[in-house]
């Protein structure tokens, strides 16, 4: 069996989205790869440590931070 992972970003317009925005916009990406054949299996959230920077002799250092990603995962 062959897996596709496809990183999942939904963009709304902030005075007018709304969740059904989100939810159409990973309906077109499904509609699109089952289209090319991919069969949908689920929606996976990854969390990732990103790295401190140290910047250049501590001068504009940033911290580490964690973040969630969303994954939409398809097998074929």
């Amino acid at each position: 069996m062959e897996y596709k992972v496809i990183p999942f970003v939904a963009s709304i317009d902030q005075k007018n989205g709304n969740s059904v925005h989100v939810a159409q916009q990973l309906e077109d990406l499904i509609r699109n790869y089952t289209i090319q054949g991919w069969k949908y299996e689920r929606l996976e959230s990854v969390t990732t440590f990103v790295q401190p920077d140290n910047g250049c002799f501590g001068f504009g250092a940033k911290p580490g931070y964690t973040t969630t990603k969303q994954m939409v995962v398809f097998s074929k």
